[in-house]
């Protein structure tokens, strides 16, 4: 069997709670994406078009440091990277994450939350960063996804 891991971005705890739910109904380990500056209430305001978030995602080259690495990320086979939607796209510090590694040969499978967003243009925003790697189609879960619906997707990778 392959090893797996999962990783994730969670601005507001909902993705987190979402991730350990999937890290644990298929065993899994689990890394937490952490911001070298971790995000505030304004800085998440995507109706102010100067907060932090609205600034990063109208910069798609823009890559926010990360305060933390995976160590032995080789060890993985397959690499489920689990994130808020931010403008129908994943936030750009999925791209910082991806992008210090190298994942040849890896299976990258996104999920996201969202409370109304589709996946939109995730995959496209991120294959640049998944080079090497096969970039699976993803997923969108509300917040309430129990651990079976999560099972029975993520055992079809």
């Amino acid at each position: 069997m392959s090893k797996t891991l999962i990783a994730f971005f969670s601005a507001s705890g909902v993705t987190a709670k979402l991730a350990k739910t999937l890290a644990d109904s298929i065993g899994a380990d689990l890394h937490e994406i952490k911001p070298a500056q971790p995000y505030s209430s304004e800085d998440l305001d995507w109706t102010n078009k100067k907060s932090r978030s609205s600034i990063e995602m109208n910069d798609k080259s823009f890559r926010p440091a990360i305060d933390n690495k995976v160590d032995d990320i080789e060890q993985y086979d397959r690499i489920f990277i689990g994130f808020p939607i931010w403008w129908y796209v994943a936030p750009t510090i999925i791209n910082t994450f991806l992008e210090q590694y190298d994942l040849t040969g890896k299976k990258i499978i996104p999920f996201a939350t969202s409370g109304s967003s589709d996946m939109g243009k995730t995959n496209a925003g991120l294959q640049s960063s998944c080079k090497g790697a096969t970039l699976c189609e993803g997923k969108r879960f509300d917040a309430g996804a129990k651990a079976a619906e999560l099972k029975s997707w993520a055992e079809k990778f």
